[in-house]
């Protein structure tokens, strides 16, 4: 059957078959510049993700009120902090999409890099505190202190909000290029600090309630929930740790060319 379906097929030469792959990726490549070039689909990607980012938003709001209304009395405990810092800063970036032709036109760039990159570090702070809401529920579990791990969480992202924002007052008095790759070395740093954050405490959490039996049903649906949500937030972090390294190699190795060619030209 193998020789009959192989023998039926119409053999093209290799050239051909160059040919049309090259043919493929020409028309991908056009239709990308198409599509790069087209204010109609850049608006349409940004609309959606402002919308996406919106709906998002909207429903930690929800969750934040239906838990203030079922439980008023325990005041603002970490879940609720959580649902209302959620549901910040995806309104933050549903408005930065929603008014993505306005944020290119500040006369100072600091301007826009602060929009850009402020929903990023309140993200941070927001799912590093769900790190912190997991960990104290292993601590207490073990039977462990738990007192310090609000004073580590605080002090942790008080440090990298003053260093952020000192980057940010350097930008704005001197527009250095170097002090930009120094900011995204930061911020692929800070994603590396919360990865670990969920690899050891989501990972910690994951272990210990699978050690316990899964007969509930809430039980179980504890530990599919820890599991998943570790698993989500763990690859974002990474993701967002390498497309940011990778930009700052690929900025510092133009850096490079380009200090090297005005060397040649002396």
């Amino acid at each position: 059957m193998r020789n009959l379906v192989s023998s039926s097929l119409p053999k093209l030469p290799s050239s051909e078959m160059a040919a049309a792959a090259g043919g493929v990726a020409l028309a991908l490549g056009g239709w990308w510049e198409e599509v790069n070039g087209s204010p109609a689909w850049q608006d349409g990607a940004f609309f959606s993700l402002s919308a996406a980012y919106a709906l998002v938003s909207a429903v930690a709001l929800v969750q934040l009120i239906r838990i203030q209304l079922r439980v008023p009395e325990f005041g603002w405990t970490t879940q609720k902090v959580f649902h209302l810092m959620n549901f910040i800063v995806n309104g933050v970036r549903a408005v930065v999409f929603g008014l993505h032709a306005h944020v290119f036109l500040f006369q100072s760039k600091v301007y826009t890099l602060v929009l850009l990159e402020l929903p990023g570090l309140l993200f941070f702070s927001t799912y590093t505190l769900l790190v912190l809401f997991w960990a104290e529920i292993y601590h207490q579990a073990k039977n462990l202190p738990t007192g310090k791990l609000r004073i580590i969480y605080i002090a942790v992202n008080s440090f990298i909000y003053v260093i952020q924002v000192c980057i940010w007052i350097y930008l704005g008095i001197t527009d250095n290029p170097l002090v930009e790759l120094v900011c995204k070395i930061f911020i692929s740093v800070v994603s590396f600090v919360a990865l670990l954050g969920f690899l050891i405490y989501g990972g910690r959490l994951f272990f210990m309630l699978r050690r316990f039996p899964i007969e509930s049903k809430g039980r179980r649906k504890k530990l599919y929930e820890v599991g998943t949500v570790t698993a989500i937030c763990f690859t974002c972090f990474l993701i967002r740790c390498i497309v940011v390294s990778i930009l700052t190699w690929f900025l510092l190795l133009s850096s490079c060319v380009f200090f090297f060619s005005t060397l040649k030209h002396f």
